[in-house]
Protein backbone atom coordinates (compact mmCIF):
# COMPACT_ATOMS: atom_id res chain seq x y z
CA UNK A 1 0.00 0.00 0.00
CA UNK A 2 1.55 3.47 -1.13
CA UNK A 3 1.63 6.55 0.96
CA UNK A 4 -0.96 9.32 0.13
CA UNK A 5 1.42 11.85 2.03
CA UNK A 6 4.75 10.88 0.31
CA UNK A 7 3.75 8.09 -2.22
CA UNK A 8 6.25 5.63 -0.21
CA UNK A 9 5.14 1.94 0.48
CA UNK A 10 4.03 1.45 3.93
CA UNK A 11 4.64 -1.09 6.30
CA UNK A 12 1.52 -3.78 7.26
CA UNK A 13 1.82 -3.83 11.30
CA UNK A 14 -0.58 -6.36 13.69
CA UNK A 15 -1.75 -4.21 16.78
CA UNK A 16 -2.64 -5.92 19.59
CA UNK A 17 -5.97 -4.38 20.92
CA UNK A 18 -6.96 -4.40 24.90
CA UNK A 19 -9.67 -6.37 25.29
CA UNK A 20 -10.27 -8.16 21.47
CA UNK A 21 -8.92 -11.20 20.42
CA UNK A 22 -8.40 -10.02 17.04
CA UNK A 23 -5.35 -8.44 15.96
CA UNK A 24 -5.80 -4.72 13.91
CA UNK A 25 -3.83 -4.24 10.98
CA UNK A 26 -2.12 -0.86 10.87
CA UNK A 27 -0.23 0.58 7.59
CA UNK A 28 2.32 3.00 8.92
CA UNK A 29 4.79 4.96 6.60
CA UNK A 30 8.32 6.50 7.45
CA UNK A 31 7.23 9.77 6.90
CA UNK A 32 5.16 9.83 10.20
CA UNK A 33 1.91 8.88 8.42
CA UNK A 34 -0.56 5.77 9.27
CA UNK A 35 -3.86 4.59 8.74
CA UNK A 36 -5.96 1.10 9.51
CA UNK A 37 -7.56 -1.51 7.86
CA UNK A 38 -10.76 -0.55 8.15
CA UNK A 39 -12.10 -4.59 8.02
CA UNK A 40 -9.84 -5.56 11.07
CA UNK A 41 -10.76 -2.57 13.08
CA UNK A 42 -14.38 -3.35 13.28
CA UNK A 43 -13.88 -6.80 13.84
CA UNK A 44 -11.75 -5.85 17.09
CA UNK A 45 -14.67 -3.11 17.78
CA UNK A 46 -17.17 -5.81 17.71
CA UNK A 47 -15.31 -8.04 19.86
CA UNK A 48 -15.14 -5.49 22.99
CA UNK A 49 -18.67 -4.17 22.18
CA UNK A 50 -19.80 -7.97 22.75
CA UNK A 51 -17.96 -8.09 26.15
CA UNK A 52 -19.18 -4.79 27.27
CA UNK A 53 -23.09 -5.89 26.80
CA UNK A 54 -22.40 -8.89 28.59
CA UNK A 55 -21.86 -8.37 32.49
CA UNK A 56 -21.91 -12.35 33.73
CA UNK A 57 -21.55 -12.81 37.52
CA UNK A 58 -21.40 -16.10 39.39
CA UNK A 59 -23.72 -16.26 42.19
CA UNK A 60 -24.85 -19.04 44.52
CA UNK A 61 -28.55 -19.88 45.90
CA UNK A 62 -29.19 -19.48 49.21
CA UNK A 63 -31.79 -21.27 51.63
CA UNK A 64 -34.60 -18.71 52.98
CA UNK A 65 -36.52 -20.82 54.06
CA UNK A 66 -37.83 -24.81 54.33
CA UNK A 67 -39.34 -24.22 50.76
CA UNK A 68 -38.00 -21.05 49.65
CA UNK A 69 -34.92 -20.13 47.61
CA UNK A 70 -33.09 -17.27 47.01
CA UNK A 71 -30.63 -15.07 45.72
CA UNK A 72 -28.27 -11.69 46.78
CA UNK A 73 -27.58 -9.15 43.89
CA UNK A 74 -23.60 -8.57 43.91
CA UNK A 75 -23.36 -4.87 44.38
CA UNK A 76 -21.99 -3.91 40.09
CA UNK A 77 -25.51 -5.43 39.86
CA UNK A 78 -27.71 -3.12 41.82
CA UNK A 79 -25.58 -0.02 41.35
CA UNK A 80 -25.59 -0.80 37.04
CA UNK A 81 -29.30 -1.41 37.51
CA UNK A 82 -29.98 1.37 40.06
CA UNK A 83 -32.50 -1.31 41.44
CA UNK A 84 -34.08 -0.68 45.21
CA UNK A 85 -35.40 -2.66 48.14
CA UNK A 86 -39.05 -3.69 47.01
CA UNK A 87 -39.01 -3.32 43.55
CA UNK A 88 -41.05 -5.74 41.63
CA UNK A 89 -39.46 -8.06 39.10
CA UNK A 90 -40.71 -10.45 36.42
CA UNK A 91 -38.92 -13.84 36.43
CA UNK A 92 -39.39 -15.94 33.09
CA UNK A 93 -37.62 -19.60 32.25
CA UNK A 94 -36.92 -19.57 28.53
CA UNK A 95 -35.47 -23.29 29.13
CA UNK A 96 -34.30 -25.29 32.02
CA UNK A 97 -30.38 -23.82 32.03
CA UNK A 98 -31.70 -19.73 32.22
CA UNK A 99 -33.40 -17.71 34.86
CA UNK A 100 -34.37 -14.37 32.72
CA UNK A 101 -35.09 -11.56 35.30
CA UNK A 102 -36.92 -8.38 34.24
CA UNK A 103 -37.20 -5.28 36.04
CA UNK A 104 -41.13 -4.31 36.64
Amino acid sequence: MKCPKCNKEMKKIKIDVEDASSKVYSYQCKCGYFDFEKKSVNKAIKEIHEKETLLKIKQKIVKISNNRLGMYFNKDIIRSLNLQGGEEIYVSIPDKNKLLIEIG
